[in-house]
């Protein structure tokens, strides 16, 4: 009978510090700690002093949890992209002196991809495009000749960053997605904005720019201006994913990132698979932001198909693509 792969996984990209032990395809345990603000957004620097401060309070969180040692686990995975440096940093020293001290392999693992493997692991997806939308980045993504290929994207800001943004300009804190929701829950009042869809890409900035002059001139409520910046923005990643869709000839959409978890997002994406005769996934919410589950799964993948490092060679790769990682798996 085959060993079943006891992985450990370390997430730390930008606003979340995590660990996670996964067994074959059984997760374990999977805990995480968050920076947050009452106001303003993400501080690098600050992300980095939270992670420095929790780390090991989380891996003895997610150890206690699983019943497991580290002299039990085979493999030891850590986003080393694409993501904040500072945060990445802190991540990858901690996972090489586990490493080191332990001699456990090491295996570096795109953030991006990791989302895709985790929800096409929990909702037992085939060969899906993934609608990847979270703080940095926003891509739709599908597996075509021997690599994880970006149909669409957008050519400035994350869709989760562009949410954060209007949030801090309008006095709440970070994260502003959510806050973002809930205040749209009281408007169904559209207010026309731009709609930056440019073929397969589409633009951000300008809508937060008009969003802004709106939201100065006082003319217009702020629910009205949540309501419509969401319907207006999802509806674009939505136009997009389907053409994507189209142009593969998939069947299944699969969302992914901490913006997944915004139920009208949802709404639109089941609507349009159900005009086109499609399935819609989404994992649960906990996959759906950043996690340490979907590094450890995709490691237990990569570590499977014979990928090793040591820790002298890996380091942290910020701007990584996801078109750039080679899928040996």
């Amino acid at each position: 009978m085959k060993k079943e792969l006891l992985t450990l996984g370390i997430e730390c990209t930008a606003h979340t510090f995590g660990v996670a032990l996964i067994k074959g395809k059984n997760p374990l345990a999977n805990i995480r700690d968050s920076y947050t603000t009452t106001k303003g957004g993400i501080i690098p620097l600050e992300a980095a002093k939270h992670h420095k401060e929790v780390k090991e309070k989380i891996l003895e969180q997610a150890l206690k949890k699983s019943r497991i040692t580290l002299e039990d686990i085979d493999s030891i995975s850590v986003s080393n992209a694409p993501g904040l440096s500072p945060c990445l940093l802190i991540g990858m020293k901690f996972a090489k002196k586990i490493s080191l001290k332990y001699k456990k392999p090491l295996i570096g693992v795109n953030h991006c991809v990791a989302h895709l493997e985790i929800g096409k692991l929990l909702t037992k997806t085939k060969d899906p495009v993934l609608l990847y939308t979270s703080g940095a980045n926003t891509q739709i993504i599908a597996f075509e000749g021997g690599k994880y290929r970006i149909f669409g994207e957008t050519l400035d800001q994350g869709v989760g960053n562009f949410l954060d943004s209007f949030a801090r300009y309008i006095g709440l804190g970070f994260p502003g997605g959510p806050k973002i929701y809930e205040l749209s829950l009281k408007s169904k009042n559209y207010i026309e904005l731009p709609y930056n869809v440019k073929g397969m890409d589409f633009s951000l900035t300008g809508i937060l720019t008009n969003l802004k002059q709106k939201y100065d001139s006082e003319k217009y409520l702020t629910e009205d201006l949540c309501y419509s910046a969401q319907e207006t923005v999802f509806a674009m990643l939505v136009e997009v994913a389907e053409r994507a869709m189209a142009h593969t000839g998939k069947k299944e959409l699969l969302i992914g990132g901490g913006v997944g978890c915004n139920i009208r997002l949802q709404e639109m994406c089941k609507i349009m698979c159900e005009e086109r005769e499609a399935k819609f996934f989404s994992p649960p919410n906990e996959v759906l932001v950043d996690n340490a589950l979907m590094i450890a799964w995709t490691g237990s993948l990569m570590y499977s198909a014979g990928v090793r490092n040591t820790p002298e060679e890996l380091d942290i790769n910020p701007s990584q693509r996801t078109d750039e990682v080679e899928v040996k798996w």
